[in-house]
């Protein structure tokens, strides 16, 4: 079976040579620096060789035969030996002037590698460069054969450019090989310049200016009737409600779909309207609406298929981490003996039958930690007979974590797990390189660990749709927690996905701060990504509540329930950046530790955590959140009653375990990764992947080099309440854009955020605050969830009123 990078290598395989140094940083500074003095080297080389090159050409030519140190004093090239050689190979014996080019290809290829930018587009330079090179050199060999102008070609053509041209003039003749030269270089024009934009250059002149349309598509006009049908796109395009109906003047008439690739027609009018206006009715100039083909975008014309939004674009040259960042750990697998197998079956049928309970079949199914032995009893045995026998069958064992099962769900069985001596380290290498997790289609897939039968347990994040973690300190709940989300940075893209990461401890979460750019959500006015801060958690939280508002806002005015629905329409093209839409990502909210912050900031903790965990899901807004105490007052009611997925890591009671998973048996779990998970009526044993620290910062800097955004993703700004009133404003502070929104929003009669940051063409934060400030005099009521804000001000002439006496 063919092996790739997701295969494990079984039984013994040769050593190989290991390349991992090819991905070190450090290996890439020095190549980019190598190169930045090999250009400047060249420069220095190739200049002089100008003019020192017939004086050098005999030194170069002995290299090799006599002494370097002999040679050396004889060289008049300003590179000294070093350069008058390699400007003799590179010049003379292979290309001839035109390897100068080489220079500029060193020099940009340094800054790619070491800055990881272009200053120029490095890719098209190659292609360019490493065409013209040996196109100039065989064009020049040609000439200097024709004009036979014999010992001086290699200044010229250079001795490769000399040889092609001989010996395609051997095959072809002068003629063909001029028609040769001049085809050659006229089918890389097309391709590379795409010569068919380049044709109609002169017709697009006449056009007038482009203008830009949500999504990046260009609308070219040709007459003065350019904004009335740029608008009535923009209003076809843009259905909110996605009915297909453009307006009420245009009822009763089927508009078609915009997937449509055949329909050709205009919008709201009849095929022999437009068969009229296509034969020259009236003689008025057609309009035609194109869309230009550049390379960044494909495009197609506007009256026929749209192509879809495409969110990863905002990063177009991101890519995903591949598997060899993590560690295999190889050879460290699970191994039962038969001899083990069998003694355990022999204790198990012995110590019931010491208490008269027969057995009539037993198996094993061996898993990474512990092997389940399912029994079916005598007819006539009660199982709470054999549940009460836990602590016996562990001493008749000698081992501790014996769990019992029974029944089996879904089965006619009673299970006892029995921890294997040798337990396997699950990887998480292994479970990211399997074909259940390549292939999920789930929205938000994260990866818990494997099952007692050795499956890999994918659960979508999306529909659980929070997750509540417990587990005494050294368990593995961190460990739990990094497996969660790198499994959901290998899968989803920085557009899609985001974290808010609280770390009450300081120290757990901290590596995730190198993907700041990438997948982390932040307040406005924070520096760290990670939250440490007690009081910045509760800003934090209710931010995300007014995150939640709006969009619930959003899906409203979208007619949509889910995220999922919405995103669909915004991708689509369905609805209009202009009205304040916007691709959704998910934000998954991971708490550390939740009974620091319980015990510090109580009621201001627990209120958020549990209205975003009751109406958040449907928005793409989840959490995950852990603590080491699983008592009551830290999972209060609120908050469990709204967490229906929760892992239990081992934990120090059984009153800790029914807490976290309204049942025993987390107790008697052996630790190390160890876990059970309930979600709904079914208890499922897991072992946790393990994922060093080593492994996440490796995935971190992996993303955290490659390009992002300007900065995190920006949560709403929440200010707290202190009970301000218009006597306590300072006049003075009011934005300058404060007279105009107060205009805005009294014309429209509608206090409304989102209308400010259209109108006003501003950002979020700063309508956020220009309405605050209209609060503050009367202009707008207050905040009202998702509503609108009431206007208290109804007409232009009380509000000039108004701003008079502030100026006064």
């Amino acid at each position: 079976m063919p092996k790739n990078k997701f295969t494990r290598k079984l039984g013994r395989t040769p050593t190989k040579p290991s390349f991992s140094f090819v991905k070190d940083r450090r290996f890439h500074l020095a190549l980019g620096f190598l190169l930045f003095f090999a250009s400047i080297f060249l420069v220095i080389a190739f200049v002089s060789y100008l003019f020192t090159g017939k004086a050098d050409q005999s030194v170069a030519e002995a290299i090799g035969q006599t002494g370097l140190k002999e040679l050396g004093g004889e060289v008049e090239n300003w590179a000294k030996l070093g350069g008058a050689w390699f400007a003799h190979l590179f010049i003379y014996k292979w290309f001839g002037v035109v390897s100068f080019l080489f220079i500029p290809i060193l020099f940009i290829g340094g800054c790619k590698i070491v800055f990881k930018k272009d200053i120029f587009p490095f890719y098209p330079l190659l292609k360019f460069s490493a065409f013209f090179i040996l196109w100039f050199s065989f064009t020049s060999g040609y000439f200097v054969l024709f004009t036979e102008s014999g010992s001086d070609y290699g200044f010229i053509c250079g001795g490769i450019g000399y040889e092609m041209a001989s010996l395609v003039l051997s095959f072809l003749g002068w003629i063909p090989t001029a028609a040769l030269i001049l085809i050659t270089l006229i089918v890389f024009v097309i391709y590379f310049f795409n010569v068919t934009v380049i044709l109609d250059f002169v017709r697009k002149l006449k056009r007038v200016p482009k203008e830009q349309i949500p999504g990046g598509k260009e609308l070219i006009f040709e007459n003065n009737e350019t904004k009335a049908i740029k608008n009535d796109v923009d209003e076809f395009l843009f259905d909110d409600a996605g009915s297909g109906s453009r307006n009420n003047q245009n009822e009763g008439i089927q508009q078609p779909p915009l997937d449509n690739p055949e329909y050709s027609g205009q919008p709201g009018k009849s095929e022999s309207e437009q068969k009229t206006e296509e034969q020259g009715g009236q003689g008025n100039d057609q309009i035609k609406l194109e869309i230009e083909q550049t390379e960044e975008t494909s495009q197609v014309p506007v009256t026929g298929k749209i192509e879809n939004y495409d969110p990863t674009l905002d990063l177009p040259s991101y890519k995903y981490p591949t598997s060899d960042l993590l560690n295999e750990h190889a050879g460290n697998k699970a191994e039962v003996t038969k001899e083990e197998l069998v003694a355990n079956k022999d204790k198990i049928i012995e110590t019931l039958g010491n208490y008269d309970i027969g057995i009539s079949n037993i198996r094993a199914t061996i898993g990474p930690t512990v092997t389940l032995y399912e029994i079916v009893p005598d007819a006539g045995i009660r199982i709470s007979k054999i549940r009460n026998l836990e602590d016996d069958i562990a001493l008749s064992l000698a081992a501790l974590g014996i769990r019992i099962i029974a029944p089996m769900p879904g089965k006619g069985t009673i299970g006892i797990e029995v921890p294997n001596k040798h337990r396997e380290t699950v990887t998480m290498y292994s479970v990211l390189s399997t074909n259940e997790f390549l292939k999920s289609d789930k929205e938000l897939p994260i990866i818990l660990g494997k099952t007692i039968s050795n499956e890999v347990y994918i659960a979508d994040l999306a529909k659980m749709p929070h997750l509540l973690m417990a587990g005494a300190t050294g368990q593995g709940k961190s460990v739990g927690l990094n497996a969660i989300l790198t499994s959901l940075i290998y899968k989803k893209h920085p557009s899609q996905l985001k974290f808010v990461l609280i770390d009450p401890k300081q120290v757990e979460l901290s590596l995730f701060n190198k993907i700041e750019k990438h997948f982390l959500a932040k307040l406005p006015d924070s520096e760290e990504p990670i939250i440490t801060d007690t009081r910045k958690v509760v800003h934090t939280l209710n931010s995300l509540g007014i995150e939640m508002e709006t969009r619930y806002a959003l899906l409203k005015d979208a007619g949509c329930r889910l995220i999922k629905e919405y995103n669909t329409k915004f991708i689509a093209r369905r609805l209009s950046p202009e009205k304040g839409h916007r691709f959704l990502p998910y934000i998954v909210l991971v708490i550390d530790e939740l009974a620091d912050l319980m015990m510090t900031a109580g009621k201001e903790v627990e209120t958020p955590i549990a209205r975003l965990a009751q109406i958040a899901r449907a928005v793409g807004i989840h959490l995950v959140v852990a603590t080491q105490r699983p008592s009551v007052n830290i999972i209060t009611g609120v908050i469990k009653a709204n967490f229906p997925a929760r892992l239990s890591y081992k934990v120090t009671s059984k009153i800790d375990s029914r807490t976290i998973l309204d049942t025993g048996g987390a107790e008697q779990l052996v630790g190390n990764g160890d876990m059970l998970l309930s979600n709904g009526s079914n208890i499922i044993r897991l072992q946790c992947p393990f994922i060093d620290t080593a492994e996440a910062e490796r995935v971190c800097e992996y993303i955290g080099e490659q390009k992002g955004y300007e900065t995190a993703y920006l949560l709403p700004e929440y200010y707290e309440d202190n009970g301000s009133s218009k006597t306590e404003f300072d006049v003075s502070e009011r934005d300058s854009l404060f007279e105009e929104a107060a205009r805005i929003i009294v014309t429209h009669q509608q206090g409304s955020t989102s209308l400010l940051q259209r109108k006003l063409e501003i950002g979020y934060n700063r309508a956020g605050r220009l309405m605050d400030q209209l609060e503050a005099f009367e202009i707008v009521g207050p905040f009202n969830g998702s509503k609108a804000r009431e206007v208290f001000i109804m007409d232009d002439y009380k509000l000039e009123q108004l701003l008079r006496e502030l100026e006064q």
